[in-house]
């Protein structure tokens, strides 16, 4: 699977994951499952270099280390963090315009 294929895909599943844990239809706990196991998916590519192609894979991987660093549960209670994200999936969906502390790097094992 090709970096943008995988990046795609991940893209789709995050936001439906977040609405979802936002509206209360899915338990947060899943959302970190699925943080975990796409971190997990991405090693299986074998990536070296850390800079993303485009900016909506900067996107991804900034909302990726947010949620990595802060739990999921935390999306109901930190305001700033559900801005945060909020304003990253309305870029995805292009409502939005480029987050402007959008820092998000590829990790590197």
């Amino acid at each position: 699977m090709i970096i943008e294929q995988f990046i795609n895909e991940k893209i789709i599943q995050i936001k439906a994951y977040i609405t979802a844990v936002i509206n209360h239809s899915l338990h947060y706990t899943e959302l970190d499952l699925f943080v975990e196991n796409t971190m997990a998916e991405w090693t299986l590519l074998q990536v070296s270099d850390e800079t993303p192609s485009n900016a909506r894979e900067r996107v991804f991987w900034h909302i990726m280390h947010a949620l990595t660093l802060h739990s999921a549960n935390e999306l109901e209670h930190d305001l700033y963090l559900r801005s945060e994200i909020s304003t990253c999936l309305d870029f995805f969906t292009g409502v939005g315009s480029y987050p402007i502390d959008c820092i998000g790097w590829r990790p590197i094992p």
